[in-house]
């Protein structure tokens, strides 16, 4: 990473503290590592993120169902899945700095002794790779031995595999269809980095999409082109984001085809989400390992089959960060008092934006301005996400929200009262965060004028 990248990622993660998208867990305590926790802006921006994944992706679908599986599952899904045997990574211990790596990322690490080097090519004795289970394990019942073992679940995926005979004939759907799932999976990496990029519990938005064994491939074209606009839907543009068609030397067994979505993050080109054709592996393993039906039989045809699946499985936290990213920008403007400073704004969509308005007085000191905001705070709240704020002067109140990308502000002020003659009567002030330019729009329009704007 370049030291002007590197600059840039600092003071992104320096803000997304600083504003409260996202902390250290367990900070006080020295935290840990590849563990994170969602402030106040930092929750509002992931569910916004998660609220509009689900409305394209389930609510405006008529092919798409969803559920929500539980996170501790029986260990037999594990072992029919292979994850108990074979999700693992490579691990290189050094003897040197006593540090733990992923063997296929050494060429990319730096050596903690000697930043200037990476770890391939630092004088640190290594050890041999070793395979290192990902998972995380646990025990059910009051007994920590091998016979209630299990697993916290390294992704959502499976739950969605081993209910498909359920959903199949409590939503009485027919193929081709899918079933959408938002949750946590935990996954012990060997060595967490880039911030919320790589971590040890993150959250999926996942889709199994199930077909006919002959429209596999074109379902595949059809799903790779809906991500793509989604990401465009929420701020992304479609030139910051790479496909990449992963070749067969590094396809799973079990995928005919699979593309990854690649975004231009500070530290990288690096995967977004992956859509992949996983053909009927999955619900064959679990209808052979259990012993229970999974197949479909189709009344028109006559036919019976295993469907086959399309996976386009997206993070959630690295959607977050790659928006973030995108967002950041420092400029430099005019203050009021005519000098040059530097603005640091998050360009967020508006639909993603954690706070949609700010509505200020114009003096905290003058009741009657006090009031009229308070009025249209109340007024707007149960449609948008809106922060009231009377400290300081109006320019630092812009400031502070332009951190936190919120997209209009709202100063009432004396015109507002009537003191700028009857045409500016019951008006405000409306700025937007981008241009920073103002405008004065009726109060009784300014709910309608938003809600336009943003959704």
């Amino acid at each position: 990473m370049s030291t002007e990248h590197e600059s840039r990622m600092e003071k992104i993660v320096s803000l997304a503290k600083r504003r409260g998208f996202i902390f250290p867990s367990s900070e006080i305590y020295g935290g840990l590592n590849g563990v994170w926790d969602y402030g106040p802006m930092g929750v509002e921006l992931k569910r916004n993120l998660k609220d509009f994944w689900w409305r394209r992706m389930v609510r405006e679908r008529e092919d798409m169902v969803g559920m929500d599986g539980a996170i501790l599952m029986n260990r037999s899904v594990w072992k029919a899945s292979g994850h108990e045997n074979t999700f693992s990574d490579p691990m290189i211990d050094c003897k040197t700095c006593k540090g733990r790596f992923r063997a296929d990322q050494i060429e990319s690490i730096p050596c903690p002794q000697k930043p200037s080097k990476i770890v391939a090519t630092c004088e640190g004795e290594k050890m041999d790779p070793r395979d290192f289970n990902l998972m995380f394990t646990t025990h059910v019942g009051p007994m920590a031995d091998d016979t209630n073992k299990t697993y916290l679940r390294p992704e959502t995926a499976q739950a969605i595999f081993v209910q498909f005979r359920n959903v199949l004939e409590t939503s009485r759907k027919k193929l081709p269809f899918g079933i959408a799932q938002i949750g946590k999976a935990f996954r012990n990496e060997i060595n967490p980095r880039n911030f919320i990029f790589r971590s040890r519990e993150f959250e999926q938005m996942e889709i199994e999409y199930f077909c006919h064994p002959t429209q596999g491939l074109e379902l595949l074209d059809r799903w790779l082109e809906e991500r793509l606009t989604f990401y465009e839907d929420i701020g992304i543009p479609r030139s910051k984001i790479h496909v990449k068609e992963i070749p067969d030397t590094e396809r799973a067994f079990y995928s005919l085809k699979t593309y990854d979505l690649e975004y231009e993050f500070p530290f990288g080109i690096q995967e977004l989400e992956g859509i992949a054709y996983r053909t009927d592996y999955d619900l064959r393993q679990h209808m052979t390992q259990s012993g229970k039906p999974l197949d479909y039989f189709d009344e028109v045809s006559k036919e019976k089959f295993i469907p086959h699946v399309i996976e386009p499985s997206a993070g959630a936290d690295r959607t977050l960060l790659a928006l973030l990213c995108e967002a950041f920008e420092e400029e430099e403007v005019t203050s009021e008092k005519g000098e040059q400073e530097v603005r640091s704004v998050l360009h967020f969509h508006p639909r993603m934006a954690p706070v949609k308005v700010g509505v200020f007085p114009l003096l905290k000191n003058k009741p009657p301005l006090v009031d009229k905001a308070h009025e249209i705070e109340r007024a707007l709240r149960p449609f948008l996400s809106v922060f009231y704020d009377e400290a300081g002067a109006i320019g630092r109140r812009y400031r502070r929200q332009d951190e936190i990308g919120t997209p209009y502000c709202v100063t009432v002020d004396f015109e507002t009262l009537g003191e700028g003659g009857p045409a500016l009567t019951n008006t405000v002030t409306l700025r937007e965060r981008d241009s920073m330019k103002q405008e004065r729009i009726s109060i009784s329009e300014l709910g309608e004028y938003l809600l336009k704007k943003i959704f």
